[in-house]
This record gives C-alpha cells, sequence and structure tokens, in this order.
C-alpha cells in the first residue's frame, strides 16, 4: 500500500476521533500520532487532509449534502459520513491528485472499512462531487451520468 493510501487510512480513523468526540484536529493528531506510530512518508499528507477537513468541515459537508440528496449527512454510517468528507475534500482541494484515484481511494477504503453498500454509495456521491467541483478525467467528459446514491 503507498504513502497516500496508508495516510487517507489514517486520516479516516482520525475523522473518526473528531466526529465522536470534542478534541481540536490538532489535539486529535498528536493523540493518534502517539498512539500509532506510523509510516512518517503518509504522516504529513494525513495531517494536512485531517487539518483541511476540519478547517472547512462546513463547506465539504455542504458538498456532501448537495450531491447525496436522498441521504441525511447525519444518518449516514460514521465510517461513509467521514469516507465521503476524505474525498470531498481532496475534490476540492488538491487538483495535483487525479479524480479517479481520489475516487478509487475512496471507494476501496469504504469497501474495507465499511458495509457492503459503502463502496457504490460513496463511488455515486464523490463522483457527483466530482462534476459539481468541475473536475475531469482526460477521458471523461464533465457532467457524464453518474450513478443513483
Amino acid at each position: 500500500m503507498g504513502a497516500r493510501s496508508t495516510a487517507r487510512e489514517a486520516a479516516l480513523q482520525m475523522l473518526f476521533a473528531l466526529d465522536a468526540g470534542n478534541a481540536s484536529a490538532d489535539r486529535v493528531i498528536a493523540d493518534f500520532w502517539r498512539e500509532t506510530p506510523g509510516d512518517a512518508e503518509g504522516r504529513e499528507y494525513a495531517d494536512e487532509l485531517v487539518r483541511g477537513i476540519a478547517r472547512d468541515l462546513e463547506g465539504t459537508d455542504n458538498r456532501i449534502r448537495a450531491a447525496s440528496k436522498n441521504w441525511r449527512l447525519e444518518r449516514m454510517t460514521r465510517v461513509d459520513r467521514n469516507v465521503l468528507r476524505l474525498g470531498a475534500w481532496e475534490l476540492a482541494n488538491r487538483q495535483d491528485v487525479p479524480r479517479a484515484v481520489i475516487l478509487d481511494e475512496a471507494v476501496e477504503i469504504a469497501k474495507r472499512y465499511g458495509t457492503e453498500e459503502s463502496g457504490s454509495f460513496v463511488n455515486g456521491v464523490l463522483d457527483r462531487i466530482a462534476d459539481d467541483c468541475e473536475r475531469v478525467d482526460r477521458d471523461r467528459p464533465a457532467g457524464s451520468d453518474s450513478s443513483e446514491s
């Protein structure tokens, strides 16, 4: 598994802790790395994801709400909600990471940690967010049909 894949999984765990408690992003990050010394190469990226999402939580959640009209954010499983936050934030803020990589990584994490339906749900919502952010892969035009979620 690559450094960024490992970083995304670490970020998911930290976001899960943020979602469950009242600690700041910096406190959660410090506690996580103290308890789980991880891959130094991916640590910086994981920290960037967590801090970025915490800083723009409302904007990130609004992107998810707009793309998941049939699902209230509060009713989503904690895993799905935080995987979506990871993917939505990366799509909006990391233009250097291809759309396909962000979606593929999020779907794999959702499958690994979520429910049986998590992979397809995350894929559908993030595909809409990618379109809304005008993130286009060279072989996929903006606005092409995406699956229902």
